[in-house]
């Protein structure tokens, strides 16, 4: 009976109020590490370089009410900027979602309980450094693949 079924489920992005749509986030963190993109091929390039918000154990962003007026290339997700953004990690609930997926066990609507991204070993928790002080060009040397994988099954 579909009034028995969770809100995700049965609703699309674009169907979601924004209390529902705050709660897809899953606290990982991801989606706050900087990337490097080759202009030629468009190919994104993670690295564990966190935005200079994001709490590196909470894996939450310390001023997000504010944070484009601090973090003006902070990317703002919407519906309109989920249906395009490539780089969004496997595991994300937003792009889940999108292309028609459940979330994983471990998200915290489905769990019930913040903390099991970071027990699951999804979330960036104690996996990166903060951007202040490293120079762009040094970026290279940070790069990392774990943000794309998925890591444990559904």
């Amino acid at each position: 009976m579909p009034g028995d079924l969770p809100f995700w489920k049965v609703k699309t992005l674009g169907e979601m109020n924004d209390a529902e749509w705050e709660s897809l986030c899953d606290g990982c963190g991801l989606c706050c590490l900087n990337k490097l993109e080759d202009w030629e091929t468009g190919e994104i390039a993670w690295t564990s370089i966190r935005c200079v918000l994001l709490d590196g154990e909470s894996c939450r962003c310390s001023d997000y009410e504010n944070r484009q007026a601090t973090v003006p290339d902070c990317i703002r997700l919407t519906v309109e900027s989920v249906s395009t953004i490539s780089w969004l990690p496997p595991t994300c609930g937003y792009r889940l979602i999108r292309d028609g997926h459940d979330l994983y066990w471990w998200h915290p609507l489905v769990s019930g309980d913040p903390d099991t991204v970071h027990q699951a070993g999804i979330s960036a928790r104690g996996r990166t450094i903060s951007e202040e002080g490293i120079d762009i060009d040094d970026y290279e040397d940070y790069l990392v693949t774990w943000p794309m994988e998925v890591g444990e099954e559904k």
